[in-house]
């Protein structure tokens, strides 16, 4: 029988109509397989993911397959965004097979979980070389029944490989100084595509942890060529395809190298990565007479967020389908609801309105995507209020018809890593883009994530309808959580927020680390379930590791905890990021948020502490010059003398608020004077 109704996960419950008997991971699961002597097949995917679709309509909800595959296995769905400890082993095993991986993951595992066969999608027919899944299934049960002896040597050779892999970063062989990070930065700009924007060739990921780091490389050494990279890359994302020009957020990638047409999925992490990459460009972008590019991104990007992933209970759900169902029990059809011809733009605008934003909108009669339809693009900006204005009628009134096209469905999975990047951003955007809304955001999705996702002092990976869910979380959600409660605390001064990040920090250091390589850490809490090795990768992807993220909450930390912590968590900041500097001597590009980081590090990280006793027009001129002046990575902290340890023994200047700024341990006088603050922080 299928046991996935009752699963936490809207991808588990999307199968749970299969005529498959699909299970959850867990060790009943194993003992099954033990006890009939079958393989696992471990079906691995996310709700959001074009081919997970494909590949079910096409064969798991198939009879005849679904029979082929109860009578000769044991079948586990896993929902990669629920367990990422699952997929990182298993996605190994099929890059180590294949040479590439991708969802959905396809692998075939003995009883004890070792993988002996592993790909990705599997069509219902042969085609492009491809054997159709049933053939597969056939193959692997005539294997298994007939040549035991090479399952068990694959599987070995397999697992022996994985548990090599998970050595994680080598001793330090670098130094976390400037030299470093400069060269780093020269690398990663040789490989940026300069007539498109972004690095590489399709698909096109946004690099949203790299462009923070190279906006805080700039910040540091005046380089205005980094300065412009970033510019060239913000700008052709916003103006392409992959951005929603009529809802805001980014789509997860684009499929072609001049960010045109998007894979439709928006994903939470993408959007909240981004959304600090502009808000931290817009306070650095030249005055203009209308609202500057990054600064109507970020506005627009909170606007999604808040509408369209935000949850009855505070947090916000993990992503948007990229197909939407046009009709009931039909397939998916991707990029449906987002597509434009000239005749519909007409029709809902009327003749003058309609050819006018068919030519803001890239609309053409001949499309730029399939059966003539047209993703719409921004090539260009109003040239003054009223063609602002029209502009913005329109669009709201194509945002209106839109929403009554048939909509992509939504995974409402709260994830504990990708809220706290919410949280992050939002704190941060609202703080120095004086939006206290945002900030009210973040602290509302703050609580949700204590409430719910802390349970006895540790956190749980997912909720669903704020009813957590079972498995742990992995040191991505203790990175971020902790990080974006520090962002709270930073952009609040409530002295909680700083104890409850301290209490999240303090259990990653005591389950995450290596106690035999300091500066080292697993993915997974030493508590978690015993898997055939233990995932630990250091390398920032789609999403920044772990281990990146948690060396910014603890050199974070460092900076506003009392002195004895203060000190710990430095020392574990030092020793993490110089084994992550090997990444950015050889890798720079695979290491954006290991920069970010860095750069922070190496320039103290920067300090403004700001005595006030109540919240002034003084203390608020300061406040609001700091948090708009101070590069990418620094602390800033308002509140009243001696309540704070970043606030001990720095009290008024003759009763006046002043600003206090340090750099690591080398402080400034006083100044009471923004001007004087702004000056100092231009240093």
């Amino acid at each position: 029988m299928n046991r996935l109704g009752s699963a936490t996960s809207p991808y588990l419950r999307q199968h749970a109509d299969n005529p498959v008997h699909w299970r959850e991971w867990d060790a009943d699961a194993l003992a099954e397989a033990a006890a009939r002597d079958v393989p696992i097949l471990l079906s691995i995917g996310y709700a959001s993911c074009h081919w997970c679709h494909v590949m079910a309509h096409e064969s798991f909800e198939d009879p005849a397959t679904a029979e082929l595959m109860n009578a000769d296995f044991v079948c586990v769905k896993v929902d990669r965004e629920e367990r990422p400890d699952l997929d990182a082993v298993y996605m190994n095993a099929t890059v180590a097979m294949t040479g590439q991986g991708g969802w959905p993951m396809t692998c075939f595992l003995t009883p004890d979980g070792a993988p002996f066969y592993c790909g990705t999608y599997y069509p219902k027919q042969p085609r492009g070389g491809m054997p159709s899944f049933t053939q597969l299934l056939t193959a692997i049960t005539d294997t298994w029944r007939n040549r035991r002896d090479d399952v068990d040597k694959a599987a070995d050779q397999v697992t022996e490989a994985l548990r090599a892999q998970a050595t994680g970063l080598p001793d330090a062989e670098f130094a976390v100084v400037p030299e470093l990070l400069d060269k780093a930065v020269l690398a990663v700009a040789a490989d940026e595509d300069r007539t498109n924007g972004g690095f590489g060739g399709a698909p096109k990921f946004p690099p949203s942890a790299l462009l923070e780091g190279l906006l805080r490389h700039w910040e540091r050494t005046g380089d205005r060529s980094v300065f412009e990279l970033v510019e060239r890359t913000a700008e052709a994302m916003a103006r392409g395809g992959i951005y929603d020009q009529l809802r805001g957020g980014f789509a997860r990638y684009a499929v072609d190298t001049a960010w045109l047409i998007p894979h439709f999925e928006k994903m939470l992490y993408d959007n909240a990565l981004l959304l600090r990459a502009y808000a931290h460009l817009a306070r650095r972008a030249p005055a203009t007479p209308l609202e500057s590019l990054p600064h109507r991104v970020a506005r627009e990007t909170v606007e999604f967020l808040l509408a369209d992933l935000g949850t009855a209970e505070g947090g916000f759900a993990s992503a948007l389908d990229a197909d939407t169902q046009l009709e009931p029990g039909g397939p998916g059809v991707e990029g449906a609801t987002y597509v434009w011809t000239p005749s519909e733009l007409i029709g809902e605008l009327g003749p003058l309105d309609g050819v006018w934003a068919a030519e803001a909108f890239g609309v053409t009669t001949a499309g730029n995507f399939e059966q003539g339809t047209s993703v719409l693009t921004r090539r260009s900006d109003p040239v003054d209020s009223e063609q602002s204005a029209r502009f913005d009628r329109l669009r709201a009134q194509l945002s209106r018809v839109r929403a009554q096209r048939p909509q992509p469905a939504r995974d409402d999975k709260v994830v504990t890593a990708w809220n706290g990047m919410a949280i992050t951003a939002l704190a941060e955007a609202g703080a120095a883009l004086e939006e206290p809304s945002w900030v009210a955001a973040a602290v509302r999705c703050g609580r949700f994530l204590l409430d719910v996702h802390l349970v006895d002092g540790r956190l749980r990976r997912a909720s669903l309808d704020g009813v957590v869910g079972t498995p742990p979380g992995v040191l991505e959600d203790y990175g971020w959580c902790a990080t974006g409660l520090l962002a709270l605390y930073q952009a609040t001064g409530e002295p909680d927020w700083l104890a409850a990040a301290q209490l999240v920090l303090d259990a990653a250091v005591a389950h995450f680390a290596d106690p035999e390589r300091p500066g080292s850490w697993f993915d997974t809490a030493d508590d978690a379930e015993t898997l055939v090795a233990r995932p630990r990768d250091p390398i920032d992807g789609a999403t920044p590791s772990g281990t990146s993220v948690l060396a910014e909450a603890l050199l974070t930390a460092s900076a506003v905890a009392d002195p004895e912590a203060a000190v710990r968590y430095r020392e574990l900041a030092d020793h993490t990021l110089a084994r992550g500097a090997v990444l950015l001597a050889r890798a720079p590009r695979t290491a954006g948020h290991w920069l970010a980081v860095a750069e922070a590090a190496v320039r103290g990280p920067i300090q403004i502490a700001i005595a006030a006793t109540e919240k002034s027009s003084a203390a608020t001129e300061l406040l609001a010059t700091a948090r708009a002046a101070a590069p990418g990575g620094s602390i800033v902290l308002a509140a009243p003398p001696d309540t704070a340890p970043l606030l001990a023994d720095r009290p008024l200047v003759n009763g006046t608020p002043a600003a206090y700024v340090c750099r690591g341990s080398v402080c400034d006088l006083p100044v009471t004077d923004p001007a004087d603050l702004a000056t100092a922080l231009q240093r």
